[in-house]
């Protein structure tokens, strides 16, 4: 018999999918009915998206935006519920459009039912990867 998938080894194993611009493998973490949100989103943004199709389609072009080549600072914190991570990461590259470098800080608090997200808020700001000339409301 087996053993479950912790949510922090499922978070690990999806950032070693981006690191390695997998994408589709990474969107095969999501439960069907997954949901991402994101709290600080700014108007004319999505604040969430519902479904494992919303959020391929969401992420469908990120290598086209964002080469994201290290997460040199990646800390999980455990919660009281098993099923649930607050992550720390940082996370490096560059834009593509723009070859200038990316460098952004992220918080998430991510949930894992049977090995997959079921709940992923980004608390990540994107009016830094705006400025450097990336707009992810086009994927």
């Amino acid at each position: 018999m087996s053993m479950p998938i912790s949510p922090a080894d499922t978070f690990r194993n999806g950032v070693q999918l981006l690191l390695d611009k997998n994408v589709p493998a990474w969107v095969e973490l999501w439960a069907e009915d997954g949901r991402m949100e994101f709290p600080f989103a700014p108007t004319g943004w999505p604040t969430h998206l519902a479904g494992k199709e919303a959020i391929a389609a969401y992420m469908r072009n990120y290598s086209d935006h964002i080469d994201l080549q290290d997460i040199p600072d990646l800390v999980v914190h455990e919660t009281s519920d098993p099923a649930t991570i607050v992550v720390e990461m940082r996370a490096t590259g560059r834009i593509v459009t723009s070859d200038s470098p990316y460098d952004m800080t992220y918080i998430a608090v991510v949930t894992v039912h049977n090995g997959c997200f079921s709940s992923y808020r980004d608390y990540w700001n994107p009016l830094a990867v705006s400025t450097a000339g990336t707009d992810f409301r086009t994927n």
